[in-house]
């Protein structure tokens, strides 16, 4: 067994009988709101990965990094720490801006594995992603709105940084396809208080689908704001970053008519499931943060950067790279495998049922790719 009672100095110390992980994940800010399930997740796979020996005989240990921060911060504050040989790799859920900012500073040195839903395109050396892109999460999601529910007019909301503009340049694309068209797109800064003028734009454009690309206590406020203007009454929302926490904050009044889609949701009544949930629970108790999408994330970031050392044997990214088309791991969801650095997964879609998700089905990623 491997000891926790490390004072903070023994923390913060190169150990070569350690491993250290810098978990980068929010801290403050909108994304704030899932920050504590995105820890609680992460060290729970730690402490599984502990358990049957670490990783090369060495114990996995986490060292929390807020990811909140101005990019460029995050970035230096990671470097740092990889400088000094307290971490030997990275992992977590930050946005993409926080990504394109240290994947370059550290990625040829320590492998990152990056857990967030992100834009697709990633392709820098050392660099290894858990979660969705648009190509084989909002596709399928908006193909399949269109024909279910006949949306043909989609209103673009996001954030202003990467991840959104860079989504909804193929929703657009996507919505052609179907037959659509975007109507409308606007983009606020991170923490935007006051959607009342996006809200009357949404308004005067007929849209008949919202797509949502804003993150966490951003979105939550948006959600409010809709319902409460009665747009909920006149088109659907499609968001693909919506786990339980938001949820529940936005409250059951405000997800009327509110669609998620991702790799995991905690609704699922699956095997892998509910044995997730049973760790989980067992762990930290009933009155834990929500178990979402977001945070489950983080668990499998820590799986598989243990099972890239572990298949490679070493430290050495570019032998991490080279073995890892053969890497595979086993989690929440399931047992899931490596291509071109992106893990190989099933997507599904959900709508919002008070406070909780009601799964409708997997979607068809037929042709998808990162």
């Amino acid at each position: 067994m491997f000891r926790h009672d490390l004072t903070a100095s023994e923390w913060f110390t190169a150990d070569d009988s350690v491993l250290g992980v810098a978990l980068v994940f929010p801290l403050q800010g909108p994304a704030g709101i899932f920050g504590p399930t995105c820890e609680l997740c992460a060290r729970l796979a730690a402490e599984e990965v502990n358990r049957d020996g670490g990783v090369l005989g060495r114990e996995l240990r986490l060292v929390p990094v807020d990811g909140s921060g101005a990019p460029g911060e995050v970035a230096g504050h990671v470097e740092a720490l990889v400088d000094l040989g307290v971490v030997q790799g990275v992992t977590g859920w930050h946005i993409s801006s926080v990504r394109q900012a240290l994947a370059p500073r550290i990625a040829h040195r320590v492998p990152y594995v990056y857990t967030a839903l992100y834009e697709g395109g990633e392709d820098t050396a050392g660099v290894f992603l858990t979660s969705e892109t648009p190509r084989d999460q909002l596709r399928p999601a908006m193909d399949l709105l269109a024909h279910e529910r006949g949306v043909r007019r989609w209103f673009v909301v996001g954030n202003d940084y990467v991840w959104p503009r860079r989504t909804a340049r193929a929703a657009r694309g996507y919505a052609h396809r179907s037959g659509g068209s975007v109507a409308g797109e606007v983009y606020l800064p991170l923490g935007t208080q006051d959607f009342e003028p996006v809200l009357r734009r949404i308004e005067r454009s007929d849209a008949d689908g919202v797509l949502m690309l804003l993150v966490g206590s951003d979105a939550v406020r948006f959600n409010r704001a809709f319902a409460a203007h009665g747009l909920h009454a006149r088109c659907l929302r499609l968001s693909t970053l919506m786990d339980e926490n938001m949820l529940m904050a936005s409250g059951p009044s405000a997800t009327q008519d509110l669609y998620s889609t991702a790799g995991f949701f905690a609704s699922l009544a699956n095997r892998d499931t509910l044995d997730f949930h049973g760790q989980y629970a067992a762990r930290y108790g009933v009155e834990a943060p929500a178990l979402g999408s977001l945070g489950e994330s983080c668990y499998e970031g820590v799986l598989l950067l243990a099972a890239l050392l572990k298949r490679a044997g070493t430290l050495d990214v570019s032998a991490i790279g080279a073995a890892a088309g053969a890497v595979s791991y086993e989690g929440p969801r399931g047992l899931l495998h490596l291509r071109d650095s992106h893990v190989r997964q099933r997507i599904y879609l959900a709508r919002a049922d008070g406070l909780d998700f009601d799964v409708l089905t997997e979607l068809d990623l037929r042709g998808a790719r990162p």
